[in-house]
């Protein structure tokens, strides 16, 4: 099979025709095999644990172009890595900051994205068949992007609410 490079992450999918997120960019096989790590997430809960964490890792390695809704969606996505890994909030703490951040996101502007968007990606995540080793990938993927994010860290932080 025919493989393409990933536009959004960089990481080597086969080259299938499908569907891609409305402007999260990606090539289709990227998407799908986000898909299947969401699909493996909601359907068992042992695997849900670090759901939240897998959309924002895919989200901030999918950037999309300068937009409102990609400012917004990255912005947003960063500040919720940034509260997991740099502050330990538990899920629940995490996501009520993000959304009480997100009543003040027209103050976020066009972060642009880092050559690499870390070494990490999907692919690397679509292969862990236990819980364990799910949530393990999860999260080094999550610390790689994050990390990959690193010159604009001092800018998301400003956007993190008191």
């Amino acid at each position: 099979m025919n493989t393409v490079e990933c536009i959004g992450c960089g990481a080597t999918f086969p080259d299938i025709e499908g569907p891609v997120h409305r402007y999260m960019t990606s090539c289709p096989g990227c998407w799908a095999a986000f898909g299947k790590v969401l699909a493996r997430e909601y359907s068992d809960p042992a695997f849900y644990a670090v759901h939240r964490l897998s959309v924002d890792t895919y989200a901030v390695q999918h950037p999309g172009h300068p937009s409102r809704q990609c400012i917004h969606s990255v912005g947003l996505h960063l500040i919720r890595l940034c509260l997991f890994i740099e502050h330990g909030l538990p899920t629940e703490h995490a996501n009520a900051a993000m959304l009480e951040a997100g009543r003040r996101k027209d103050r976020f502007a066009w972060l642009n994205p880092p050559a690499s968007l870390g070494e990490l990606t999907v692919a690397d995540v679509a292969d862990a068949r236990t819980p364990e080793a799910h949530e393990r990938a999860v999260k080094t993927w999550a610390r790689c992007a994050w990390d990959a994010w690193a010159p604009h860290h001092d800018t998301v932080r400003a956007w993190l609410p008191a």
